[in-house]
């Protein structure tokens, strides 16, 4: 069974985008995934094709209109189980944990918001989770859509030629990743640790431990924190 994506956009020609190359297009060109882009428009009624109108209450910019997206949403997964996702910077950040949660399912459907956002009755009439992916604002939901399908389909069984490399890497274990080093052994100065090149496997998996801890303490207590609660 491939993974299948199907993103609700006002901008279908920007997928599959980078996901189209390298390890994810390879997996595409397979068949270990598919990404289905749907114009929102094309579930419009009237002549103009018109997706959003003012908010109610005033205010600058538009709203996506709810019928029209709750139409588009229950032609494209009306009949299936998978998560409906609405990109959203008020939404859950997004985290690996939730990315293996993605992976091991059938498949996703997003939405990718514009304008000043999306009419609430439509989110919780279709019951669509809000993903962020960090404190900060896009001009639309089609960037994250692309990031959160790359965390996800890089993960996807086969998809990476070593399955260890998904298992040791930044937030796995709640830790950022220790630093990494290759060949020459000595560049403009600085050389490899080295116990690196020891051949003391217990040695190295302790020193990459306690490099992964002081990283995390200096850039992300936050996850030391959270690991605890």
């Amino acid at each position: 069974m491939s993974f299948r994506a199907t993103i609700l956009t006002l901008y279908p020609e920007m997928f599959p985008g980078h996901l189209g190359h390298s390890l994810a297009g390879k997996a595409l060109e397979r068949g270990q995934w598919s990404i289905k882009p749907v114009q929102i428009r094309d579930f419009a009624e009237d002549r103009h094709r018109t997706v959003d109108d003012t908010p109610a209450g005033g205010g600058a910019g538009m709203v996506l209109k709810p019928d029209i997206l709750a139409n588009a949403i229950d032609q494209v997964s009306g009949h299936d189980d998978r998560p409906r996702l609405l990109m959203s910077p008020r939404g859950r950040p997004l985290t690996q944990k939730r990315v293996r949660e993605l992976a091991a399912g059938e498949g996703v459907v997003i939405v990718c918001g514009r304008f000043e956002g999306v009419d609430q009755r439509v989110i919780e009439a279709r019951q669509l989770e809000e993903v962020s992916l960090g404190d900060y604002i896009l001009s639309g939901g089609e960037p994250a859509a692309l990031t959160l399908l790359d965390a996800v389909v890089r993960i996807l069984p086969g998809v990476m030629g070593n399955a260890l490399s998904g298992t040791h890497e930044s937030f796995e274990d709640g830790l950022l990743e220790y630093p990494h080093y290759t060949r020459p052994q000595v560049f403009e100065g600085r050389e490899i640790p080295s116990v690196l090149t020891s051949g003391n496997h217990a040695a190295i998996d302790k020193w990459r431990r306690e490099q992964a801890l002081k990283l995390t303490r200096e850039r992300r207590p936050d996850l030391l924190q959270s690991g605890q609660d």
